[in-house]
């Protein structure tokens, strides 16, 4: 995610580096560099120039602390105003209203129905609300199909009306439905369209007038960079929305729609869409994707994700097993599902502070735990309960049953072993701290939820 911008505004700090502080001339030789990497990243020229005067007038007005290099100061400053740019404040989905009526608005090809389930599937699992799924594309063939599909990977209702060709009808109609069966959020998916077609763009405009919705959100795909721009323009200009959704954002993405949409259009970045799967929607965190810009991590973000995973009683009985010395490969696989669960595993491993670059020619893909898991599922349950059986006959079977050499059994086993040992050690001397520390964490986790 922005690797390229990522890459090419670290070059440009590097400006600056063996400075002992800022100068009219050290200061326009780094921003001319930053300018640089904004419209290579497909930010307009006009953005780019602005944002660049803005840092120079603040760069040349700040005193050089002792403990504060000029090329760290200028971090700090870019940054800043990276994440003022995007809307420095996340802006949480309006669901207030019973029900709430959330329209979704976006061009051809831009995701509106997958983000339209992944959006329910938010409502559902993390604001616990009863939310109904409305097939409103008429036109394109086998919308209301899959958005069925998507509804029931979820367990969402889906309303449609097949026989209905006027979405006006069909949204109000999906209203009234949802007030007598006690659905309390109403998601509308539209057909795509074109900002210059004046047919359709009309259509979603009475669409709107027709059922008043506390949310209307417009959907755009980040990998069109300015363009995406030009065309939220344009919506926001017939349509008035209310916020922005980023799609594809873990794709080949070179940044320029996700930092200046907000300041052309007014209108916040609510949520970014980074995979396939139900649960890749993520909250728009200015500040955070400040940070990932700029190769800092997101840490706060990954801690997040880990704690939807952390379940209490489960990790009491894991350390309980750990202190034993009885961790096992079942309990090994519980742990690689939970991370699976958090998400695209390079993806959160960009989250970690100082890996971005690392990982840039490094290929992990969602199915990066798929040979120790075949491994270990060609191991007998008494095997994976008791590693100590593993003999060499036995070694030999499972990696016949797994497609595996020899030498990769070995090793995952090794690798194992030590982690058990590892895990023995945190439980005793300097580690009972650590286990302590996260019991305190998890208690205050708990007390944050019940405020």
């Amino acid at each position: 995610m922005f690797e390229g911008l990522s890459e090419k505004l670290e070059r440009s700090f590097k400006l600056l580096k063996g400075h002992g502080h800022i100068t009219e001339i050290n200061v326009a030789e780094t921003l001319k560099e930053v300018r640089k990497a904004l419209l290579d990243a497909d930010v307009s020229y006009k953005i780019a120039k602005d944002f660049t005067n803005t840092i120079k007038e603040k760069a040349l007005g700040q005193k050089i602390l002792t403990s504060v290099s000029p090329g760290q100061l200028m971090v700090k400053i870019v940054h800043d105003e990276i994440a003022d740019l995007m809307g420095s404040e996340s802006v949480d989905i309006n669901l207030k209203g019973n029900p709430a009526v959330i329209l979704i608005s976006g061009l051809q090809g831009s995701g509106k129905t997958t983000f339209s389930a992944k959006l329910a599937n938010y409502i559902k699992s993390k604001k616990g609300r009863n939310p109904l799924l409305v097939a409103g594309d008429v036109y394109r063939p086998a919308a209301i199909d899959q958005l069925k599909v998507l509804g029931d990977q979820i367990n969402v209702k889906v309303f449609s009306e097949e026989e209905n060709k006027n979405p006006v009808k069909i949204a109000k109609n999906a209203v009234s439905h949802a007030k007598e069966f006690g659905f309390n959020v109403v998601i509308i998916d539209t057909a795509g369209r074109l900002a210059i077609d004046k047919e359709m763009m009309k259509e979603i405009t009475d669409i709107k007038e027709s059922i008043n919705p506390q949310e209307t959100l417009f959907v755009v795909d980040s990998m069109t960079g300015q363009d995406a721009v030009n065309t939220a323009k344009a919506f926001n200009d017939q349509l008035d929305f209310d916020g922005v959704i980023l799609t594809k954002l873990d794709g080949d993405t070179r940044g320029g729609a996700a930092i200046t949409i907000k300041s052309v259009v007014n209108k916040p970045i609510k949520f970014v869409g980074i995979g396939e799967k139900m649960d890749a929607l993520d909250v728009f965190h200015p500040r955070r994707m400040a940070d990932r810009i700029l190769g800092m991590g997101d840490i706060v973000s990954l801690v997040e994700k880990a704690q939807e995973q952390f379940d209490a009683e489960e990790a009491r009985k894991l350390q309980k097993k750990i202190a034993k010395n009885q961790f096992n490969f079942n309990d090994f696989l519980n742990q690689i599902k939970q991370i699976k669960k958090m998400g695209n595993v390079k993806d959160l491993m960009g989250m970690i502070p100082g890996m971005g670059k690392s990982l840039k020619n490094l290929d992990i893909d969602d199915d990066a735990f798929k040979g120790i898991e075949a491994i270990i599922y060609s191991m007998t349950n008494e095997e994976r309960e008791n590693p100590k059986l593993l003999n060499g006959g036995r070694r030999r079977r499972i990696a016949n049953g797994s497609g595996s050499d020899i030498q990769e059994v070995n090793q995952l086993i090794k690798q194992f072993a030590e982690t058990q040992k590892m895990m023995k050690m945190m439980t005793g001397g300097k580690g009972k701290n650590l286990m302590k520390m996260m019991g305190q964490a998890n208690n205050m986790k708990r007390g944050f939820k019940g405020k």
